[in-house]
């Protein structure tokens, strides 16, 4: 077989369009492969897919291709330009690549698989692109899997917040919870930017929320009500950012008690302080023993510890009815205890405790935004930040987005 009909095989072209020559640079380590047409050939306007003779043709492009095992391949034309009586002097679309993209579409296919399973400065060096081309191969997948969703009904969604650089720069992201995929990235983290999500929903769009689960965060909450139908009855606030804040209260407890303990010589509870912070499951049996004997001891942080355990039966019970009972002797016990971390933690869940007990009608928490998040974390770390926020948004669509990024 010759070396221009294994290269129409390869590159799959198809008439008009057929390889006219091959050449070969060993010591570039390179392949140049040229497609060309007959004369004659009439084409289809890419706008209104009329069919009209050539006009005349643009300059000699350059796509790279896939490998030729070692040697970097690349085509080369002449796109064909025709006249339309309605959209001018226009290219036509070429069968290879995309519309502006200087890489075929079985290379750019190559390239998505590979950005998928590693950062951007790793791609290049597998693909042996220059950052700003592997970048660009990711912009433009991201745009064209943005474009080709579909508007949807999301049932239940996850609002949480990330973290996107120093100086307590943040990112809202708004959550999928049943597909487990984000849905929308925001600046900041107010009303605004939790606003953009839904004013960009239909009526239809915002009446099928059935939940919104998200922290005790007042301006996602507020920005929820302004537009989700009967959102109070539909926000649920995560039980884990709840635990979460209970736990701080108890470490918060922990402190002066321990600095009061080195005074006078007792180590005690020296090392201690991620042990309080464990549910009581989650205690690594290595040092299960020693903090039952911790326990035992007559220690505020005990108790601290004893009453954010018992918080958690809140999201056991089935009946509202029952969970209300729980919360009165719950809430008595916190703000009785003369632990004033904990009053202060026990009177804030009190302000938001009725969307707290949502949950019992919407059975929903934000593990899977948190896992998102950690997923998006990791993908931060490999590649050791980001130039800017609108990069780190598309890495994160690109990722975690749930998008058809491949081209046609």
């Amino acid at each position: 077989m010759h070396d221009t009909a294994l290269y129409q095989y390869l590159l799959g072209l198809k008439s008009p369009w057929t390889v006219s020559r091959v050449d070969l640079n060993v010591k570039g380590q390179r392949v140049d492969v040229w497609a060309e047409h007959p004369e004659g050939v009439s084409w289809v306007c890419p706008h209104c897919t009329t069919t009209l003779p050539l006009y005349d043709h643009a300059e000699e492009r350059t796509w790279r291709h896939l490998d030729s095992g070692q040697f970097q391949t690349y085509l080369q034309a002449r796109i064909p330009r025709v006249e339309c009586g309605e959209h001018g002097v226009v290219q036509v679309v070429v069968p290879w690549a995309a519309p502006r993209s200087r890489f075929t579409l079985l290379f750019e296919r190559l390239a998505i698989d590979v950005l998928g399973q590693c950062d951007v400065t790793g791609a290049t060096k597998i693909l042996r692109l220059s950052w700003d081309e592997a970048w660009g191969i990711m912009e433009r997948a991201v745009t064209r899997g943005r474009q080709r969703k579909a508007p949807k009904v999301v049932r239940q969604i996850g609002v949480d917040e990330k973290a996107a650089a120093k100086g307590h720069k943040y990112l809202t992201l708004v959550c999928d919870l049943d597909e487990g995929t984000v849905e929308h990235i925001a600046a900041d983290r107010k009303t605004e930017s939790l606003n953009g999500y839904y004013k960009g929903l239909s009526q239809e769009q915002l009446a099928g929320i059935e939940a919104v689960a998200m922290d005790m965060w007042e301006p996602y909450s507020n920005a929820t009500r302004d537009h989700v139908p009967d959102a109070a009855g539909k926000i649920v606030f995560d039980r884990f950012h709840v635990m979460g804040y209970v736990g701080k209260a108890v470490d918060t407890v922990r402190k002066p008690e321990h600095r009061a303990l080195m005074a006078s010589g007792d180590e005690t509870l020296k090392g201690s302080k991620y042990l309080w912070l464990y549910s009581r499951e989650n205690v690594p049996d290595r040092r299960r023993n020693e903090f039952n004997a911790l326990k035992r001891q007559e220690l505020k942080v005990g108790r601290a510890w004893a009453i954010k355990e018992s918080l958690r039966r809140l999201w056991h019970y089935v009946y509202p009815a029952s969970g209300w009972k729980f919360w009165k002797r719950w809430y008595f016990w916190a703000t009785h205890s003369r632990l004033e971390p904990i009053r202060k933690a026990a009177e804030t869940v009190r302000r938001h405790i009725d969307n707290i007990l949502t949950y019992y009608q919407h059975p929903v928490t934000n593990a899977m935004s948190e896992g998102l998040n950690s997923k998006i974390q990791k993908i931060k770390s490999m590649a050791c930040g980001f130039r800017n926020i609108e990069n780190f948004k598309t890495a994160i669509y690109f990722h975690c987005g749930g998008l058809d990024l491949y081209p046609c």
